[in-house]
């Protein structure tokens, strides 16, 4: 026999006896006569908050409907379907956590409420505990088998277990991109997933979309301003920022809210090592100390080959230490692996471009410089692309100090010295016993040696072709005026007269 206490609701409820009923519904108990039934004024209360809470739920005022169901669970605590309606609101405010508990506590008070079972599967959801999740549905179905909502709910749950063993596969194989596209689709399931924000915030910094990744973290700290994982991930996008110092105080921070956050506890080690060993570097190189430099740069790279902002400006300083040393080729491939880690990196293309003009790559040279001049108009890059070009050009011509070896300062009497010395090793009677391929070369060497010496034993044409005209088209060598002889003979002369060559000694004498 039913029977009511004296606030005139369900002893073993608490809930309100509806008028009509044979059965109550939540404790199956045989429910008296209509006329039988007496309500308390305390429930009479809870059941006007409850229907004005439904009727701003229904309007989508859910801040008021809030209000006035908590006001019905202060009047009447043990009614379940007060807390499944609470619970309903909360999940529409976005605020799952404290949906969750009321989903709770109504099937503890009532283990046959199918919607508090569903709403307590749903926040599971959302928050992304799966396994949680799919154990409510599960009993949903036990309640009602063909509950199709359920039913739904529960595939869903499945998926987002799926998703997460593909993100956590992705995530030790280092494929970050297959982890964030996991966590996209998993966050379509679960909205309220801070741990599916923060993996996906990570894997968006280790992928260098720093902008990306720092928006998600910092939306978690707004709600949660403690949150010791968004805090690390913080960190983690200005460590790869090269912003070290800032980023080390996110890491400090993070183990004060956790401790045991071994992820933060490495970044933070990392960047302190980092920190040090660059200025120690830097203060080698400063005191002109470069083969130490190149050494401490180089244990640098070594500390964290995730940090690519920072290993940029590292292969950069090394590759300075190495044109300091000349070991230019060594030093062009670590400006190669700046560019390649940051393809912006404006310096990295300068030091590339000088060793390339040190090593007398002019091409290469160009192409840096252009690059440089494209993206940073400045009148110090203009000139040295110009600069570059000229040598390009001139590269192209023949180079009549190296047909003299010697160098592009040489002062007139080693051009001289040199011309007496080239002369004499290239001229025709030298080599006329020698065969005819041979002949011909001696010969084609020996009339560049006096065009080198005609050019650069004349102040005036000396002048214009280290300024990179071009001589062939001034005339100077055109119309076969040219005789190499002429000029040897005339060279000779000034010192006495001219030579012959003794072919029996092999040596010219003079006559």
């Amino acid at each position: 026999m039913f029977s009511t206490g004296a606030s005139g609701l369900c002893v073993l409820c608490c809930a309100v006896p509806v008028p009509g009923e044979t059965r109550h519904s939540q404790c199956k108990t045989p429910v008296l006569c209509p006329a039988s039934i007496s309500f308390s004024p305390l429930s009479r209360q809870a059941e006007c908050f409850k229907e004005q809470g439904n009727a701003f739920y229904s309007n989508k005022d859910y801040s008021e409907a809030f209000n006035f169901y908590t006001k019905a669970i202060d009047a009447c605590p043990k009614n379940a379907s007060y807390y499944g309606n609470r619970a309903a609101t909360l999940m529409m405010l976005c605020r799952f956590r404290e949906a969750l508990e009321d989903s709770q506590q109504a099937v503890r008070l009532d283990d046959c409420f199918m919607k508090g079972h569903l709403r307590e599967g749903k926040c599971h959801l959302s928050l992304g505990n799966a396994m949680a999740a799919s154990r409510c549905f599960q009993k949903v179905l036990e309640l009602e088998p063909s509950n199709r909502e359920a039913q739904q709910e529960n595939k869903n749950a499945t998926t987002l277990l799926e998703f997460e063993r593909m993100a956590d596969f992705g995530f030790e194989k280092r494929d970050f991109r297959k982890v964030v596209y996991c966590m996209d689709r998993a966050l379509a399931l679960a909205t309220a997933c801070h741990r599916f924000k923060i993996l996906k915030a990570e894997c968006l910094a280790l992928l260098g979309r720093y902008p990306e990744a720092q928006s998600v973290a910092s939306d978690i700290l707004r709600m949660d301003s403690t949150n010791a994982d968004a805090l690390y991930v913080r960190g983690l996008c200005l460590y790869y920022e090269d912003c070290i110092d800032k980023a080390v105080q996110f890491f400090v921070q993070a183990l004060r809210m956790a401790p045991d956050h071994e992820k933060a506890r490495l970044a933070c080690r990392n960047a302190k090592a980092l920190k040090a060993k660059k200025e120690e570097g830097n203060q080698a190189f400063k005191i002109n100390n470069y083969e130490a430099a190149y050494q401490l740069y180089t244990e640098a790279l070594a500390i964290d080959p995730n940090n690519i902002k920072t290993n940029a400006k590292l292969y950069c300083n090394r590759a300075t230490a190495g044109a300091k040393l000349k070991k230019l080729n060594q030093a062009i491939e670590d400006c190669t692996s700046a560019i390649k880690l940051d393809d912006t990196y404006i310096k990295a293309y300068l030091r590339r471009a000088q060793c390339y003009m040190d090593t007398e790559q002019y091409e290469e040279a160009v192409r840096d410089y252009e690059k440089v001049y494209q993206t940073e108009k400045t009148s110090d890059h203009k000139h040295l692309l110009k600069n570059a070009q000229l040598e390009l050009k001139k590269s192209k011509r023949k180079d009549y100090y190296k047909v003299l070896g010697v160098g592009k300062n040489a002062t007139e009497d080693e051009i001289k010295k040199a011309y007496r010395k080239r002369a004499l090793m290239h001229h025709p009677d030298r080599h006329s016993a020698a065969t005819p391929e041979v002949q011909k070369e001696e010969e084609k060497k020996f009339k560049e040696v006096g065009e080198a010496f005609t050019v650069l034993s004349d102040p005036k044409k000396k002048i214009r072709y280290d300024s990179g005209h071009d001589l062939d088209n001034d005339g100077c060598f055109d119309g076969g005026d040219f005789d190499a002889n002429n000029i040897f003979r005339a060279f000779f002369g000034g010192h006495g007269g001219g030579f012959t060559f003794d072919s029996s000694s092999g040596m010219f004498s003079p006559f």
